[in-house]
């Protein structure tokens, strides 16, 4: 009897990203709910920077349950992979990046470029993706953006982990040997001043792939489970749950940590490091195998059509959520707020309250309306340039007999 194999889309892990994205969200607002709830709150709500890792072990599983069965070491094969891989990340991290710099240009907003001395050198490193590698240069321009570095380390690596995996039967040797390779970089340059390039080991191991490779090969592990063995269960465990409640004692583990100095999270503290890079990664593994092979009201609510259209837009969200466009919706706010004010005055009204005056509303409103303006981008922008640049023949000839069907699972 032949294992039963993974249907060829699961919109559960599209409604997953939307997931992940608003866990990032609430960690950059943590502070909103501080006055309102016990700090004990607040501090829980700050790791959610969790998304991140669920962004990563889903990207490891994607592309390995997607590609490592078709995937051969030619010119053509990786020109057809790089496309894809542009199609899907490149065209709305370019365009809002570039008007992050636009933007500063006008306004001189020194968030943007952190007095780093040439804005058109910096833009380079960022369209490129290397600003990633230093540490005082990775929350630049769309300070998020750090994690495409990441995510674009992976994508270049995949297919020669498949290599070696497939080849050597070696898969989780190869973290170990990245991890060690990313310590002997801290050490070599650690004492250089070339804006932190690979400055220190807290920021090696949290912001670049070679310290967050494990979240990855984590996600590739799953991939080749269910490659192997399909969805075909045994057992009436609930992994769905259990890893989602695996997931929540790491956050709690890491909100009861101290924060390094400097820093801005529990995540900082070494023990963070261990729990968010190692500990976390197979608590999100067996939410996703749940996901995929149970029937939970996680998989019913993550499968609903508007949340499936969440999770496609997430990427924008991600993208905007923080930031000069999110300043924008913030400052437009408290414009009205003084707006609502002075119209009382005006009018001889007592009202002491105005609707845009509190600030866990105001952070709701802008929750909605980066979602209606990521939903907006998807549909205008980042959908047609994606479907664009597959059917054209940038890097490679497009084939139009055959088109590679990339609806496995979520698009590329």
């Amino acid at each position: 009897m032949h294992p039963k194999p993974l249907p060829s889309y699961i919109p559960a892990l599209t409604g997953v990203r939307a997931l992940a994205a608003y866990l990032v969200f609430i960690s950059h607002f943590d502070y909103i709910f501080d006055g309102n709830f016990p700090h004990a709150v607040q501090r829980f709500l700050q790791e959610f920077h969790m998304g991140v890792t669920i962004f990563f072990v889903l990207s490891g599983f994607l592309i390995t349950y997607r590609y490592y069965h078709n995937f051969h070491l030619t010119k053509d094969w990786f020109k057809q992979y790089l496309k894809n891989r542009v199609a899907r990340i490149y065209p709305m991290y370019f365009l809002l990046t570039v008007l992050a710099f636009v933007y500063y240009y006008f306004s001189h907003d020194t968030r943007i470029t952190k007095d780093f001395p040439s804005p058109v050198l910096l833009l380079l490193m960022h369209v490129t993706f290397v600003r990633g590698f230093f540490s005082d240069l990775w929350d630049t321009g769309i300070a998020q953006g750090w994690s495409l570095t990441v995510e674009e380390c992976f994508y270049f690596s995949a297919p020669f982990v498949f290599l070696i995996s497939k080849r050597y039967r070696k898969l989780f040797i190869q973290p170990v040997i990245i991890t060690g390779v990313a310590l002997l970089l801290v050490l070599v340059f650690r004492n250089m001043d070339w804006y932190g390039f690979f400055g220190n080991f807290t920021f090696t191991m949290i912001y670049t792939f070679l310290g967050r490779c494990f979240e990855f090969f984590v996600g590739v592990q799953l991939a080749l489970l269910l490659l192997n063995k399909g969805v075909t269960r045994t057992n009436n465990i609930k992994y769905t749950y259990i890893g989602f409640l695996l997931m929540m004692v790491c956050v709690g583990i890491m909100s009861q940590l101290s924060i390094p100095k400097g820093w801005m999270a529990g995540l900082h503290n070494p023990f963070g490091i261990v729990t968010n890079n190692y500990l976390l990664p197979p608590c999100i593994a067996m939410f996703f195998y749940g996901l995929l092979t149970e029937s939970t009201i996680f998989k019913t609510i993550l499968s609903l059509k508007f949340v499936e259209l969440l999770g496609k837009s997430s990427y924008i969200f991600y993208l905007i959520h923080l930031g000069y466009i999110r300043n924008f919706l913030n400052d437009w706010l408290n414009a009205a707020n003084d707006w609502v004010f002075e119209y009382y005055d005006k009018h001889g009204m007592n009202w002491e309250h105005s609707p845009f005056e509190n600030d866990t509303v105001n952070l709701l409103i802008q929750f909605v309306l980066l979602n209606a303006l990521s939903i907006l981008l998807f549909k205008t922008i980042e959908e047609p340039l994606n479907h664009y640049i597959r059917k054209s023949d940038f890097l490679i000839k497009n084939k139009p007999k055959n088109p590679e069907n990339e609806s496995v699972l979520i698009k590329g």
